[in-house]
């Protein structure tokens, strides 16, 4: 009997669409997942405080309340979320927050595609790289930026 790992996923977005896009894109992909969407910083921090850890966190830097990068800080600070996988989704591309983002702890920056097409295949990527344990090079920013 062989059992099939469903990874579970928290999105911290606050635009729908983009909720709605990632939701339509993991169903396409191989792997088993089960979503769950906040909308700000701080629902995020209320939602890893009382629930189980996820597998892989999703996180936009421009959300109300929190922004992306303050709570990748807080995140990295405790202790039990040092190895949650936290990939930077976002439509923001300067090389100074990314370099930031990559200081602070996050596994990988994706920046958000305009097409579904490329959106599905760097969700796909990422997910892909988290299953198969692939982790970034702390000396070298190249990786880790996922590019459709």
């Amino acid at each position: 009997m062989t059992s099939t790992r469903v990874w579970t996923i928290l999105l911290a977005d606050d635009d729908e669409d983009d909720c709605f896009l990632f939701q339509e894109a993991l169903q396409e992909i191989t792997l088993p997942t089960r979503l769950t969407t906040v909308r700000d910083g701080e629902q995020l921090m209320h939602a890893l405080s009382k629930s189980e850890t996820p597998d892989v966190l999703f996180l936009d830097l421009n959300m109300p309340r929190k922004d992306g990068l303050q709570c990748l800080i807080e995140i990295r600070q405790q202790e039990k979320y040092k190895k949650l996988p936290v990939i930077i989704f976002s439509t923001s591309n300067q090389p100074d927050a990314v370099d930031k983002l990559h200081q602070a702890g996050a596994q990988y920056y994706i920046r958000k595609p305009s097409n579904f097409e490329h959106y599905r295949k760097v969700i796909s990527q990422a997910m892909v790289r988290i299953a198969e344990h692939v982790t970034t090079n702390p000396s070298s920013r190249d990786y880790f930026v996922v590019e459709p």
